[in-house]
């Protein structure tokens, strides 16, 4: 009986090892800030994504996915990563607010939500109005009158809208500045001739709900002349840049040519 019941605890123990190197392993990994441009369809620069590159130090060149790190993390890890990002950019400001261009955060909902309770990262925020909240958990989205009581948030903006559960019923509960089209989407509905005429009423259809969308992972020339034709605002991707680091921010072209 007594080995019975030894055989039966011996995986639990593994799972629970397993768990704990796991934990220990997204503990370790670093961090590194990138950023990549966003521009309109009229050339013009109209802001910034803050990226974040996740390493282990026994693997420095290779990348681990960002959305496998933080969630794993706990929700203080996050707001920590929060405030980290918004003292980086705001070493930027003059840059910002020269140029009237905006900065975009990641952030998730609950993260978001949490942010109630930290004064001290509240007015972080309120000092770096050029930055745009990007909501990238859709799932469980915070309520619009507890966004209401944190005015400075300032607006939000969506990301991923058309992968995963950032859909239709996203646009309804909270209101948005921009919305940013999933590429998966995009690449999608270029397929076809049908997906490209959907493609253009999809976005007309989003715009009644924010003041514009942003299309990501634009690649090709091809591509940014179908996005230039469309009722897009804005688009990203490695047409433009691959991530660059912050120290090349200051030369980023303010207008395609």
């Amino acid at each position: 009986m007594v080995l019975n019941d030894l055989s039966h605890r011996l995986p639990l123990s593994n799972v629970v090892t397993k768990q704990q190197d796991e934990r220990l392993y997204w503990q370790e990994c670093q961090r590194i800030y990138t950023f990549q441009p966003i521009y309109r369809v009229t050339g013009s620069l109209m802001a910034i994504e803050l990226l974040t590159a996740v390493f282990h130090p026994a693997e420095p060149g290779k990348r681990v996915s960002p959305e496998s790190y933080f969630a794993a993390l706990e929700i203080p890890q996050r707001l920590h990563i929060v405030t980290e990002q918004l003292e980086l950019l705001a070493e930027w400001e003059t840059l910002f607010t020269s140029s009237g261009t905006v900065a975009s955060v990641n952030i998730d909902g609950p993260t978001l939500l949490e942010l109630q309770h930290h004064a001290a990262i509240r007015q972080l925020v309120a000092r770096c109005p050029w930055v745009r909240f990007e909501l990238v958990e859709h799932h469980m989205l915070p309520q619009e009158e507890i966004v209401a009581q944190m005015p400075e948030l300032g607006p939000l903006w969506l990301d991923d809208f058309g992968c995963g559960m950032a859909n239709f019923s996203a646009l309804t509960e909270l209101k948005y500045d921009y919305i940013k089209m999933a590429r998966e989407l995009f690449i999608m509905l270029r397929k076809s001739e049908e997906g490209r005429n959907l493609f253009n009423m999809l976005l007309a259809l989003i715009n009644r709900y924010c003041k514009g969308v942003i299309v990501e992972g634009v690649e090709t020339l091809d591509e940014w002349m179908q996005v230039k034709n469309s009722p897009a605002y804005a688009a990203q991707g490695y047409f433009f840049a691959r991530p660059m680091p912050f120290d090349q921010l200051g030369s980023l072209p303010h207008q395609l040519i």
